[in-house]
């Protein structure tokens, strides 16, 4: 870990900078994986399954018995657990239903707008070390209440062509439609393109490594739309005098299990509580099991003791973290000042793990710095959002003439004459 104390505001933006990765080799390693699936469909998806992940299968698609077979594969108690996280994100995305209304911008001219459900969509789930069935409920859950009529899943297979059980009974309560056994940029070129098993789709959503990352940005050049660009996993904790050490350790080292490429930032305005919260970091970092990946996550990650609160919340505004958590005591007063962040957790009881599980808020967010520019996934995230207008005769009289000088100070005559002739076909009439 890197420790800075009191550094120059000067210097704040190459103190905080993310590890670069290199785009250009995986941009090429990608294009060959798109034109592999392109040219070659399930079977490319079964090739790349062998060559990832070690899995020999023949069939990419999960059929219903082994969807109805995971049930039993998993404990009451954590399927009691799912269902009391989906009851929490179903009540927090449902409240973001909004009703239409319908505005009357000028006499006789009425506007509005009404959300569509994107049709088709794609949600990817990583496997792998930590196979994220949380990520299910946070995109099925808003998908399903969207409207969307096909929700298909693609994760990776285990060694025997397996997927975790937890996934399949997440997709299943869900309202998943169809699940496939492939992982990685490939699972990403199949959604995109379309496979002779799966449909292409309109808009792709699920976390995922660099080579994840890279395939969903290079998807929009088949137009289809991303949830958003992002990266590794990222949190930034903000502590004054009455933040809790060890609560402060545990919300950085829950971040930095993620993967060896997540970074996490701590950022205190007293020395003591700075001290003991390195101390208490490296404590329980031995007690991890993913401790390996934890460990390389923390030698990109920043300890930085800082004179005032609000010049902590300037330099995450700077940095625009992921998580951004307030282990502050008077947290209300600073919401204001929170300018750039994905998502804030406020007091010292609220951990971020709470966000990812079961509080409801949606844990896909952005990283890298986009939080300066994209939100969090939520229900708008499934729709598209269509406006509408009615003009009445009276409508277009009040508001014709008005066109009529704008469309010719720009020189689009046949812009104008869509009024005119209207116009003066009503005045005829009279």
């Amino acid at each position: 870990m890197q420790i800075n104390k009191y550094p120059e505001r000067k210097s704040w933006s190459e103190l905080i900078k993310r590890p670069v990765i290199k785009r250009e080799e995986i941009t090429e390693i990608i294009s060959q994986i798109f034109q592999k699936v392109k040219e070659n469909g399930d079977q490319a998806l079964i090739d790349f399954n062998k060559k990832f992940d070690g899995a020999e299968i023949k069939n990419i698609k999960v059929s219903e018995k082994e969807i109805e077979n995971a049930e039993s594969l998993i404990s009451n108690e954590l399927k009691e657990a799912i269902q009391q996280a989906k009851e929490n994100i179903t009540k927090f995305h449902a409240s973001q239903i909004t009703a239409v209304e319908k505005i009357e911008t000028t006499k006789g001219v009425v506007c509005w707008r009404e959300n569509r459900a994107i049709e088709k969509v794609g949600i990817y789930i990583p496997g792998g070390t930590a196979p994220l069935f949380s990520t299910v409920l946070m995109l099925a859950i808003p998908a399903q209440l969207a409207g969307c009529k096909e929700i298909i899943l693609c994760t990776p297979p285990d060694k025997n062509g397996n997927i975790n059980p937890a996934i399949l009974y997440t997709a299943k309560l869900c309202g998943v439609t169809q699940i496939f056994k492939t992982g990685g940029a490939q699972a990403i070129a199949a959604m995109a393109l379309g496979t002779e098993s799966i449909s292409n789709v309109y808009k792709i959503f699920g976390p995922g490594n660099q080579y994840v990352v890279a395939a969903k940005e290079f998807a929009q050049n088949y137009n289809v739309a991303i949830d958003m660009p992002a990266g590794p996993s990222e949190v930034l904790v903000i502590a004054d005098e009455k933040a809790i050490p060890a609560f402060c350790a545990a919300d950085l080292l829950s971040q930095a299990e993620h993967g060896s490429d997540s970074q996490v930032i701590f950022l205190s305005t007293d020395e003591e509580i700075f001290n003991q919260t390195i101390e208490e970091t490296e404590k329980q970092l031995k007690e991890l099991p993913r401790n390996q990946l934890a460990k390389e996550a923390l030698k990109n990650s920043h300890f930085i003791l800082l004179d005032t609160v609000n010049e902590a919340l300037e330099l995450s505004n700077l940095y625009a973290p992921e998580h951004l958590i307030l282990a502050l005591e008077d947290f209300e007063k600073y919401i204001p000042n929170i300018q750039n962040a994905g998502s804030v957790f406020l007091g010292n009881y609220s951990c971020e793990s709470a966000g990812d599980y079961a509080s409801g808020t949606n844990h896909t967010l952005p990283t890298n710095g986009f939080a300066k520019n994209y939100s969090g996934v939520s229900l708008d995230s499934f729709v598209k959002k269509i406006t509408f207008q009615n003009l009445s005769q009276k409508g277009l009289q009040n508001l014709g003439k008005t066109i009529e000088i704008m469309a010719e100070a720009e020189g689009l005559f046949a812009h104008k004459n869509a009024v005119s002739i209207r116009l003066k076909q009503e005045n005829e009439r009279v």
